[in-house]
């Protein structure tokens, strides 16, 4: 997630409030990783499921948002589903 804010095409697309919400939650999520080592499986668990419940919507919302961009894409450029997959062919 550290890796995934600090990239500058995604970084630019959150605003400075959510990108510190992020930094925040993840220097928690460090701190308490580093002083509990020993703690068990459950708890990580809980942890991280805290950790996407900060981060998760943000990043949800912020992809969201560059949805719209394919609206200024060209017309002459295909979009999608014309990929490398099989051709079906009807048979009667």
């Amino acid at each position: 997630m550290r890796n995934t804010i600090k990239d500058e095409k995604i970084g630019e697309k959150l605003n400075p409030e959510d990108k510190k919400k992020i930094e925040d939650a993840i220097d928690e999520a460090v701190s308490w990783l580093d002083n509990n080592q020993l703690a068990e499986a459950d708890e990580f668990e809980d942890k991280m499921k805290e950790l996407e419940n900060v981060c998760n919507p943000i990043i949800a919302k912020m992809y969201q948002g560059g949805a719209g961009d394919a609206a200024g894409m060209d017309d002459d450029v295909p979009v999608g589903g014309g990929g490398a997959g099989p051709k079906i062919e009807e048979v009667d």
